[in-house]
């Protein structure tokens, strides 16, 4: 087991305010429906990699609006238990449960990744797509969702790769963190945490061609926010003057390398 790293003031400021900002519906008009790269199809990637069958019970760790859940529930007949920081992600993930009449099957709690509220080993699975990135203390979160998996349990993960000595000054910052940018890893090191919080690592893939993708639909919703949400927009941090650089820039740094996104899977040992 890792030792829990201590977090900055910056770092747990950052947190929240990814949590508060990822609930807000001006990011839904960004992002659509899935909030991370490559989306459902990824999603639906990272489940087969994962060997869902009906009836396993599935953490969802950072379950957002509910997506990910949703879809596991319903494609793969899974029990899944969503676990989320804001209050406002789970009021609307509930309501989208209830609304596909997936409520006895798909349930969720507000919890920090870093201090799950949910029981040891009661998980043959554990999915996080597009947010251990941003969690302060990384060993601490990989401690967890370790600690949650029964023996032989499968943790599934897609998240932001950077090369942090080549990220350039455009990408730092608290809207970097926002952006999942500015704490993400280069993929060995995801894969140092997870083998060092007792997991095996039994398979890594790359999606940067999905990182691309998610810039040029952020790129073509923008004009449609300053249309119809820019003050919403604009209280929570987006510079409409500065949004094209800071797209150019992490567009060049996925093109040069220094930034990606990333599919890895691990098991706990029996």
């Amino acid at each position: 087991m890792t030792e829990p790293t201590r977090t900055t003031p910056q770092a747990q400021e950052a947190k929240a305010c990814c949590a508060a900002t990822y609930g807000s519906d001006v990011v839904a008009l960004l992002l659509g429906g899935s909030y991370h790269p490559g989306g459902l199809g990824l999603t639906r990637r990272l489940a087969d990699r994962l060997d869902l069958r009906p009836g396993q019970h599935v953490l969802d760790v950072a379950s957002g609006r509910g997506a990910t859940a949703l879809l596991l529930a319903r494609e793969h007949g899974a029990t899944v238990t969503g676990v989320d920081l804001s209050t406002a992600n789970i009021a609307l993930a509930t309501g989208a449960a209830q609304a596909a009449s997936l409520a006895a099957q798909v349930t969720f709690r507000t919890g920090d990744a870093e201090h799950l509220p949910v029981d040891t080993g009661g998980f043959d699975a554990a999915v996080c797509e597009c947010a251990f990135c941003t969690f302060p203390d990384k060993p601490t979160a990989a401690n967890e969702l370790a600690r949650v998996l029964r023996p032989g349990g499968r943790l599934g993960i897609t998240d932001v790769t950077v090369d942090p000595d080549r990220l350039p000054a455009e990408l730092t910052g608290l809207g970097a963190w926002i952006a999942c940018v500015a704490d993400a890893r280069p993929l060995p090191e995801y894969t140092a945490l997870l083998t060092a919080a007792g997991l095996r690592v039994t398979h890594t893939e790359r999606h940067d061609a999905a990182m691309l993708a998610m810039i040029d639909q952020i790129e073509a919703r923008l004009s449609l926010v300053r249309m119809t949400a820019r003050a919403r927009a604009e209280a929570l941090g987006l510079d409409f003057d500065r949004a094209p650089a800071v797209l150019s820039a992490a567009r060049a740094a996925i093109t040069d390398g220094v930034l990606g996104y990333a599919l890895l899977t691990a098991q706990k040992p029996e």
